[in-house]
């Protein structure tokens, strides 16, 4: 299209749409969008085509099915720039509702195809899955921003009391998803469960335990979509600001001494902890997933605490409670086992990093000008052999492939068991050719008014159905057409075969 097109269509519409917005600012791309519909194809992605059963190729999805999925991811970033101007959803249905209005397209063919109420209920849906998605987000206008809403987020990270065992955990898979989203370049990012537990360095029952009681309760993490086959999770990373889940100890079931006893009792009045942490999460990034820092190694404390010495060496005993938050008991521990192997030295009542202490990992440190002339520490798998969990983070990910082969080979084999769909060509129009499938039901089970039999009880099965060509329905909240909706695109489909025949 070109620019004077563009804008006589604007000059065309404009008094239209500013009596439909109202006060509601909306910019540029969202009124282009709503006007004259995804011209770039930004929003088309992955509509028109999917993964093949082996995984490996793309094949294409059908013209309408195609066209539906690009459509609602019109209306869904319509509804969101609605919704971050300020507007309602009364404005977003005139919008879409428009009959020039290229963006509302996938709306007003819900409408005419189904009905007007349906298409209200459509984007009621839409509308409140924005609203909600606009709360807990932030615009970023350009890849600049979104590294600096991902460095913000390390500071806070950073800052952020992790305590007990269950928060050091959290702040091992907070971080890993961190590094996931830099490589993507923003907040969305992708990532499996086993991907992030090989990052994280720990287990999936682990990491399925602290996203449920931390980081999602917490505003952390949130998924977007779960992931099948190849495909992982959506994930997107918030900044753990929800009212009374900002601090992940209140999540944990590991109490130990920074928690302080009842007041009523005249014991402690405040944490024995101090209320800002300050760490190095790049430091903690790259350790947390070497056997070392295993559950029955080091483990997690000797984490934090590695990460609270290298930003700020020289730190007594109290001051590492703080800036790691580890309790004192944990913290006096940590310390002698980090010593024990020469990792960590104290000169009087103050604590640092060894000289070349992590040098295996990239990590330099400028040698400590104190006088000590320690010998360098004992190599990093030396230490996780002498705790017996060498190896542990090689059987996981040899674990994972496993997994990941006969999850695989069961999509492969479900896939063997269905009909391939043939297609013909009739006077110039593609011709789908029903093909017989597995779920037949005998006519015992038929009930009046399409509904099912439980053969056990001899009772309709709820949620279930008969279609027109004697195969069952079952009807979920998620299904986008009815019963009857979906009956009559069978008998469709079967009256194109039959004539085309």
């Amino acid at each position: 299209m070109t620019d004077s097109t563009h804008h006589a269509l604007s000059q065309r519409n404009s008094a239209a749409f500013r009596g439909i917005v109202g006060h509601a600012q909306l910019s540029s791309a969202a009124t282009d969008l709503i006007l004259l519909g995804d011209l770039t194809g930004r929003y088309a992605a992955g509509s028109y085509s999917r993964l093949s059963s082996d995984g490996r190729t793309v094949i294409l999805r059908g013209d309408r099915q195609g066209a539906a999925e690009h459509g609602h991811r019109i209306t869904a970033a319509i509804a969101c720039h609605v919704a971050r101007a300020g507007g309602s959803i009364d404005q977003l249905t005139q919008l879409l509702l428009h009959p020039e209005h290229e963006g509302g397209r996938h709306t007003r063919s819900i409408a005419l195809r189904s009905g007007q109420a349906r298409a209200l209920d459509y984007i009621d849906r839409v509308w409140t899955s924005a609203s909600k998605t606009v709360s807990i987000t932030a615009a970023l206008s350009s890849r600049h921003d979104a590294y600096e809403v991902l460095a913000s987020l390390r500071d806070r990270i950073e800052t952020t009391q992790w305590r007990g065992e269950r928060g050091r955990t959290a702040l091992r898979v907070l971080r890993a998803h961190l590094n996931f989203a830099e490589i993507a370049g923003g907040p969305l990012h992708h990532a499996s469960e086993r991907q992030t537990a090989e990052e994280a360095g720990v287990s999936r029952t682990t990491l399925r335990v602290v996203y449920e009681t931390v980081l999602k309760p917490g505003g952390w993490l949130r998924r977007l979509r779960v992931g099948h086959g190849r495909e992982g999770s959506t994930w997107y990373l918030g900044d753990g600001t929800i009212a009374g889940h900002g601090d992940p100890a209140l999540l944990s079931r590991f109490r130990s001494t920074q928690f302080p006893p009842d007041p009523a009792l005249g014991e402690w009045s405040t944490p024995e902890t101090a209320t800002t942490a300050d760490i190095d999460s790049t430091v903690l990034s790259r350790l947390m997933g070497h056997d070392t820092f295993a559950h029955h190694a080091l483990g997690s404390a000797a984490l934090v605490i590695i990460s609270a010495l290298h930003v700020r060496p020289d730190q007594t005993v109290m001051e590492l409670v703080g800036t790691s938050s580890v309790s004192r008991a944990t913290t006096y521990r940590t310390l002698k086992r980090l010593a024990d192997h020469g990792l960590v030295q104290h000169t009087g009542e103050t604590w640092t990093l060894a000289p070349r202490a992590l040098e295996g990992f990239g990590i330099r440190l400028p040698d400590a000008d104190n006088g000590h002339t320690a010998a360098p520490a004992q190599g990093w798998d030396r230490v996780a052999e002498l705790h017996g969990t060498w190896g542990v983070a090689a059987r996981r990910k040899a674990l994972h492939a496993a997994e990941r082969a006969a999850y695989q080979e069961a999509l492969d084999r479900l896939a063997e068991h269905r009909s391939r769909a043939l297609v013909i060509v009739r006077d110039g129009r593609q011709v789908l050719v029903p093909a017989p499938r597995p779920d037949e039901i005998p006519p015992t089970w038929h009930a009046p008014g399409g509904r099912v039999l439980d053969p056990a009880t001899g009772r309709p099965a709820a949620g279930w159905r008969v279609a027109t060509d004697g195969r069952l329905i079952f009807i979920t909240p998620a299904d986008q057409r009815s019963y009857d909706e979906l009956a009559a695109a069978h008998a469709e489909a079967l009256s194109e075969w039959e004539s085309a025949a």
